[in-house]
C-alpha cells in the first residue's frame, strides 16, 4: 500500500512537472504583446490603437476560451486538448514573423495565440490540481500559478535581447520552437487521472461549460468574482503586460531594461503566488484578496512619480511590491470558486478568468488610447489605482457559502 501510495505521488509531481513546462510556454508567449508595440509602431507605422486590436483580442480570447478548453478536457481528454492548443501557439507565432499587415496580426496574434494560450492558462493548473491533490491543493495552484508568472516574465529579458539584436521576429521563432518542445513533454508526461481512477469522460463539453455559466450566473458569488477579477485582469495583465514596456520607453528607458523589469516583477510573483497559495489553507481567502487589492492599488498610485529614464532605488522597491501582488489574487479566487461551485468549480473560474481577460483587453485598448490622445500613460495608472480600491472593498463582500443568496 505505502509503495503504491508513493508511486501515485511520484507521477502526480511528474504530471505537475509536465503541467508547469506547458503553461510556462504559453505564459512567455503572451507578455511578448508589450514586446512587440514599438517595433511593430516603428517598421510598420501602425497606431498604438491599431495594434491594440489584436493585443486586445489576444486577451478576451485567453480568458472566454479556458472554461470551453476544461470542459474539452473532462470529455475528451487532457492531451487532446493540449497537443492543439501548443499547434495553434506555434503557428500563430511563427507566422507572425512573417506577417506585413494589421489583419493578418490580428488573426495570428489574436486569435490563433489567444486561443492557444487561453486553453493551457490557470484554469489548466486548477483542473490539474483538483484531480491529482486533495491535500496541499492549495500549495500545488501556487506553484503551477506561479510556473505561468515564471513563463510571463522570467524568460522576456532573453527574449528582448534577442529581438535587440537579431530583430522583432527572432523571438517569434523561439516561441514556436518552445511549443514544440512542450508538446513532447506534454506526450510522455501528462495523465488524465492517478492510477485507479477511471471516471466516466463527461458528455457534452460545450453544453457544459454554458450550462454551468448558467448555473453560476444566478447567484450573488459569481458576479462578484467575475467583477472583482476583471478589474484584477485590467490592472495587471492588460496594464503591465501591453503598457508598462511602451510607458518606460516613453520616459527614455531602454525597451530591454523595461523589460527585465517586467522579468523582476516575474519573478516575484512566484514568491507571491507560492504565498498566496499556502495562505489560503490557512487563513480566509477573502481577506487575502482583499489586502492584495489595497496594496496593489497604492504601488500604482506612486508609479506615475517613479518611473524615469533611468533604474532608481524607488522603482525597483514598487517592481518588487507590485510582483509580489500581482498574481496573489488567482489561488484565492480559485478556492472561492471552488468552495462555492465544488467539482464545478474549475469551469467556474474559467469563466471568472473569461471576465479577467476582458478586463485586460479593455485595459489594452483603453490604455492605447489615453496614449494616443494624451500623450501620457500617467491617468492609466491613477485610474488603476482606483479600480484596485474598488476590487479591495467588492472582495470583502463576497461572504460565505453558507451565507449565498442568489442574485
Amino acid at each position: 500500500m505505502t509503495t503504491t501510495r508513493t508511486r501515485t505521488t511520484a507521477r502526480a509531481w511528474w504530471v505537475v512537472a509536465a503541467t508547469a513546462v506547458v503553461i510556462m510556454t504559453a505564459g512567455a508567449t503572451t507578455t511578448m504583446s508589450g514586446r512587440l508595440v514599438a517595433p511593430l509602431h516603428d517598421e510598420f507605422g501602425w497606431t498604438h490603437g491599431a495594434i491594440g486590436v489584436a493585443v486586445s483580442l489576444n486577451m478576451v480570447l485567453y480568458g472566454v476560451t479556458s472554461p470551453f478548453a476544461v470542459a474539452w478536457m473532462d470529455r475528451f481528454g487532457i492531451r487532446p486538448v493540449v497537443l492543439p492548443a501548443l499547434l495553434l501557439i506555434a503557428v500563430g507565432t511563427a507566422g507572425t514573423a512573417f506577417m506585413a499587415d494589421t489583419w493578418q496580426f490580428t488573426l495570428l496574434w489574436g486569435l490563433c495565440v489567444g486561443l492557444g494560450t487561453g486553453s493551457l492558462s490557470m484554469v489548466f493548473a486548477a483542473l490539474i490540481a483538483g484531480r491529482w491533490f486533495t491535500e496541499r491543493r492549495g500549495l500545488v495552484t501556487g506553484l503551477l500559478t506561479a510556473s505561468s508568472v515564471l513563463g510571463q516574465f522570467a524568460f522576456l529579458p532573453a527574449l528582448s535581447w534577442l529581438a535587440d539584436h537579431q530583430g522583432w521576429r527572432a523571438p517569434m521563432i523561439v516561441l514556436a520552437a518552445a511549443a514544440a518542445v512542450a508538446a513532447l513533454c506534454a506526450l510522455a508526461l501528462l495523465r488524465d487521472h492517478p492510477p485507479g481512477v477511471h471516471p466516466e469522460p463527461v458528455p457534452g463539453a460545450l453544453t457544459r461549460a454554458v450550462r454551468v455559466l448558467f448555473a453560476a450566473g444566478r447567484t450573488l458569488p459569481f458576479w462578484l468574482l467575475a467583477g472583482m477579477f476583471a478589474i484584477c485582469g485590467a490592472t495587471t495583465n492588460g496594464l503591465m503586460w501591453s503598457h508598462f514596456t511602451p510607458a518606460a520607453h516613453d520616459h527614455g528607458m531602454a525597451l530591454t531594461t523595461a523589460s527585465s523589469l517586467l522579468a523582476l516583477i516575474g519573478f516575484f510573483n512566484v514568491a507571491g503566488t507560492v504565498s498566496a497559495g499556502w495562505l489560503i489553507d490557512n487563513v480566509d481567502p477573502r481577506l487575502v484578496l482583499s489586502v492584495c487589492f489595497g496594496l496593489r492599488a497604492g504601488t500604482l498610485f506612486l508609479l506615475p512619480v517613479l518611473l524615469t529614464s533611468h533604474v532608481s532605488v524607488p522603482l525597483v522597491a514598487f517592481v518588487v511590491a507590485f510582483g509580489v501582488l500581482d498574481v496573489a489574487t488567482v489561488p484565492p479566487t480559485i478556492a472561492i470558486c471552488r468552495e462555492f461551485y465544488g467539482e464545478d468549480g474549475a469551469i467556474v473560474f474559467g469563466w471568472v478568468n473569461g471576465a479577467h481577460q476582458i478586463g485586460a483587453g479593455l485595459m489594452a485598448v483603453s490604455g492605447a488610447v489615453v496614449r494616443d490622445s494624451s500623450g501620457s500613460y500617467d491617468p492609466v495608472w491613477i485610474g488603476a489605482g482606483v479600480l484596485c480600491v474598488v476590487a479591495a472593498v467588492v472582495s470583502r463582500r463576497i461572504g460565505s457559502s453558507t451565507t449565498s443568496q442568489r442574485t
